[in-house]
C-alpha cells in the first residue's frame, strides 16, 4: 500500500513574466489545511507533480547526509529511527500521483510516469545501496540485543538490516552497480507493460447496430451498452468494452456464439497481439533480468527470492501447496465442462465448448440446477446495500461508524467520502469510495490504497486516508446499480482491507501493516464470509423498491450454489499463479517465446483447452506492474488462512463474537508488524490453519 505523510518546507519562489516573483502555489510545498489533511485534489494539476519530486529527493538526500555524517556512535534513534522517519515528502507526493494514475489518469500523468520513474529509482538505489548508510545501521543490528529495545524497535532493526540486504547493500562495488543497472531498467519495463496493458484495455469496443446481436441479453445489460454508445459519441447503438461489467454478462447471456467469441478472445489476447502494445518481449526481458538480480543477491531463481521472505519460505512449498489444489479442482472442472457439454448435445447444436461458451452454458446449468438466476438476486444486491452490508459488518465487529462528509475533498464526483469513526465518536480514518469504471481514465479491477498510511508521530497518531477502488456495474436510467454476486463479495473483499487500514498500528513506518505477501489478503477475504451468512443478508440485501430484506427462498439458492462453478474458478486463479512460478523459477533468456513458454507451461499441468488462465502473461498486470511477482499465489494461501479465521465465529455460535473479534483486530489487523505472519495468526487462533477448511469452502473435497 502506498504511504503519504505530512510535511511543510519552505515555499520556493519563480519569476513571472514581468519579472516580479511570486509564490509558487504548488500544493506539496504547504501544510494542507482541507478536512483530515486530505490531498486538496482540486488544487494539484500535472504540472505539479515534477517540481515536488524533484524537491522532496533533494530533501531526502540531505536526510541521508545527515543521519551518515552525523559524528556520533550509531544508535538506534540516530539511525535507524532517523531512517524510518525520512522521505516524508516524497511518499506525500507518491501516494497522490501513484493513486490518481491509476484510478483517474490520463496521458499526461502517463507521460510524467515515464519522466520520474527512472529518477526515482536511481534515487532510491542510491540510498538502498549507501555503503556509510548501510554501516550505521550494521553497527546498530549487530548490537541490537544490548540495546534494551521493545519487541517492535527490535523487529525495525531487523527489517531494516533485511531490506538493505536485500538490496545488495552488502554486495562488492561492482555487483551493487550491477543491480543498479538493473532495477533501473526493470522499474521502465514494468512501466511499460502496465502502460501497454492500459492501452489494451482501452483499445476494444465491441459495438452492435442491430438488434438481433442483442438476443439473450437482460434488458439491463442493453441499457447499459446503450449508455456506453451515447458516452462514445455513439448513440443508436451498442457497446461492450474490456471491463468486467461489460464483457463478463455478455459472455453470460448472448446467444450469439461468434461475438461471444470476438469478445472474449478480445480479452485474453490483450498484449498478444503483435502491435505496438505488445507484451511479450518486455515481459520475457522483464523476467530475464529478475533472475539476474536474484543470481547476484545469492538466490538461484527469483521466485526463491520473493518467497524468502513471505510465510510460504520457499518456491517448492507453494508449488505443493497449489498443486494439492490444482488436482482436485481440474477434476471437477472437467465434470463441470462435461455438464455443459451435455447440454450442447441434447440441444443438438454440433459444436465443442470452448472457452468463450464456458459462462454461456454455466449459466444455463445455474438455472437448471439450482433455479437461480442473477437477475432475482440483483435486485437485493445493489451497490449501495453492498456498502451499507461492509459498514454493518464493521459496526457489529468493532463498532465503527461512518459518517458522509461531503467537505472532505474527492477526486471525481463519483466519489464518496467518510469519516471513519470509533464506538466513542473518535477520530479513525477517512474512507474514499470510487465505484465504477472511466474508460481511459482508470485500471482494470478493484484495490484498496491509502493517500496516508495510519502511523505515529512525536507520540501522535497520524490517522489513515484510505480508498477503495472498484470497477462495478453503473446504474442504468432511474434505476441504482445492481451487482452480481462475485461484485458484491469483492465490495467486502476491498472492504477487508480498508478495515487493516483503518487500524494498523505501528509506530514506525517500516512495521506499521508490514506483513508478507501472503498474509496481507487474510483480512481482506476473510470479509467475504460474512457477506453470504442468512443473519448479514436479511440486513443489506433489501430489494431496491420495496425495501423487504431478501427472501429465505432465495438465500436457500444462494448458499445451495455456492459450489457452483468452483471446478473452474479454482482452476483458472490456480493455473495463473502456478505459470507466474513458472516464469520465475525457470531460464528466462530474451529469446524465450513468452506464447510458447506459457503454452508448454498449462500443457504441462494439465489445463484444459476449454479454461483460459484467470491472466494470460502478456496481461497479467499484478505480476509485472501489481507487485505480485512470484506473489499471485496468495489469495489461495491466505485462503486457508480465512476459511480457518472465520470458522472460529461460526464454531463459537456467534457470527460477531466480541472476543474474536477483539483478537482479530489486535493482533490480525493492527499488531500485525509485531511479528511474522503465522506468529500473529497463532497469537489469534491457537492454531495453525489447515487446507481442510478451504477444499470444503470450495467444495473441493
Amino acid at each position: 500500500m502506498r504511504k503519504l505523510f505530512w510535511l511543510i518546507i519552505p515555499l520556493t519562489m519563480t519569476m513571472s513574466s514581468c519579472n516580479e516573483k511570486k509564490v509558487d502555489t504548488n500544493p506539496f510545498f504547504v501544510e494542507w489545511t482541507t478536512p483530515f489533511g486530505v490531498p486538496p485534489f482540486d488544487q494539484i494539476t500535472e504540472d505539479h507533480y515534477l517540481p515536488a519530486y524533484e524537491e522532496a529527493m533533494k530533501l531526502n538526500n540531505a536526510e541521508i547526509d545527515a543521519i551518515i555524517n552525523n559524528s556520533e556512535v550509531p544508535t538506534f534513534e540516530n539511525t535507524i529511527l532517523a531512517y524510518d522517519q525520512a522521505g516524508k515528502m516524497l511518499n506525500k507526493i507518491g501516494a497522490v500521483f501513484g493513486g490518481l494514475r491509476s484510478s483517474n489518469t490520463n496521458d499526461k500523468m502517463q507521460e510524467i510516469s515515464k519522466t520520474v520513474t527512472p529518477k526515482l529509482t536511481a534515487h532510491y538505489n542510491e540510498i538502498g545501496m549507501n555503503q556509510m548508510l548501510f554501516s550505521r545501521i550494521k553497527a546498530v543490528y549487530e548490537k541490537r540485543n544490548d540495546l534494551n529495545l521493545d519487541i517492535e524497535q527490535m523487529r525495525l532493526v531487523e527489517k531494516m538490516y533485511q531490506d538493505f540486504q536485500r538490496n545488495g547493500a552488502d554486495l562488492p562495488e561492482e555487483k551493487r552497480n550491477e543491480l543498479k543497472s538493473l532495477s533501473e531498467r526493470m522499474a521502465m519495463l514494468s512501466l511499460t507493460l502496465g502502460q501497454n496493458l492500459l492501452s489494451e484495455n482501452n483499445g476494444f469496443k465491441l459495438v452492435l447496430d442491430k438488434n438481433e446481436d442483442l438476443a439473450g441479453l437482460p434488458a439491463d445489460i442493453i441499457s447499459a451498452a446503450a449508455t456506453k454508445a451515447k458516452e462514445n459519441g455513439m448513440e443508436g447503438k451498442w457497446v461492450f468494452d474490456l471491463s468486467k461489467p461489460s464483457w463478463i454478462p455478455f459472455l453470460q447471456f448472448s446467444e450469439r456464439r461468434d461475438l461471444r467469441e470476438k469478445l472474449f478472445r478480445a480479452y485474453f489476447m490483450r498484449g498478444d497481439n503483435d502491435n505496438e502494445t505488445d507484451n511479450k518481449k518486455p515481459l520475457v526481458e522483464l523476467v530475464s533480468l529478475r533472475q539476474k538480480q536474484a543470481k547476484l543477491l545469492g538466490f538461484n531463481n527469483y521466485s526463491q527470492y520473493v518467497t524468502d521472505v513471505q510465510m510460504a519460505k520457499t518456491p517448492e512449498n507453494v508449488i505443493n501447496f497449489l498443486t494439492e489444489v490444482w488436482t482436485p479442482a481440474i477434476e471437477i472442472a472437467k465434470k463441470e465442462r462435461n455438464d455443459m457439454q451435455a447440454i450442447i448435445d441434447r440441444n443438438g447444436e454440433k459444436f465443442k465448448l470452448e472457452s468463450w461458451d464456458w459462462w454461456f452454458y454455466a449459466e444455463k446449468v445455474r438455472q437448471e440446477r439450482y433455479n437461480m438466476n442473477e437477475d432475482e438476486m440483483k435486485p437485493y444486491f445493489t451497490i449501495e446495500n453492498a456498502k451499507q452490508g461492509c459498514f454493518y459488518l464493521a459496526e457489529q465487529l468493532y463498532g465503527l461508524k461512518f459518517v458522509k462528509k461531503s467537505e472532505i475533498p474527492v477526486y471525481h464526483p463519483e466519489v464518496e467520502a467518510y469519516e471513519v469513526q470509533e464506538k466513542d465518536g473518535s477520530h479513525l480514518a477517512v474512507l474514499l469510495i470510487d465505484p465504477h469504471p472511466r474508460q481511459g481514465a482508470k485500471n482494470g479491477g478493484a484495490w484498496c490504497g491509502t493517500y496516508r498510511s495510519g502511523s505515529w508521530e512525536n507520540g501522535n497518531r497520524i490517522a489513515p486516508i484510505v480508498t477503495m477502488v472498484m470497477n462495478f456495474t453503473r446504474p442504468v436510467g432511474d434505476k441504482p446499480a445492481m451487482l452480481s454476486w462475485d461484485e458484491t463479495t469483492t465490495y467486502f473483499h476491498e472492504f477487508g482491507h480498508a478495515l487493516h487500514n483503518f487500524f494498523a498500528q505501528g509506530k514506525y513506518r517500516r512495521t506499521s501493516r508490514s506483513v508478507p505477501r501472503d498474509f496481507v489478503e487474510l483480512p481482506s477475504q476473510v470479509c467475504e464470509n460474512w457477506a453470504g451468512e442468512p443473519e448479514v443478508l436479511k440486513v443489506y440485501a433489501k430489494h431496491y423498491e420495496t425495501g423487504e430484506s431478501i427472501p429465505d427462498v432465495l438465500i436457500e439458492k444462494l448458499q445451495k450454489s455456492e459450489h457452483f462453478n468452483q471446478g473452474f474458478v479454482t482452476t483458472e486463479y490456480t493455473a495463473s499463479a502456478i505459470l507466474d512460478i513458472a516464469w520465475h523459477t525457470s531460464e528466462i533468456t530474451e529469446d524465450t517465446d513468452a506464447r510458447a513458454f506459457e503454452n508448454a507451461e498449462l500443457s504441462r499441468i494439465g489445463l484444459i483447452n476449454e479454461i483460459v488462465p484467470r491472466y494470460r502473461s502478456t496481461n497479467f498486470g499484478h505480476i509485472f506492474s501489481g507487485g505480485y511477482a512470484s506473489g499471485y499465489y496468495v489469495y489461495l494461501w491466505a485462503g486457508v488462512l480465512d476459511a480457518d479465521a472465520f470458522a472460529a465465529f461460526k464454531e463459537s455460535g456467534d457470527l460477531f463474537n466480541p472476543e474474536l473479534a477483539a483478537k482479530f483486530r489486535k493482533h490480525i489487523l493492527a499488531e500485525n508488524g509485531m511479528g511474522e505472519g503465522m506468529e500473529q495468526y497463532l497469537k489469534f487462533r491457537g492454531k495453525e490453519p489447515s487446507i481442510e477448511a478451504l477444499l470444503k469452502q470450495r467444495g473441493l473435497k
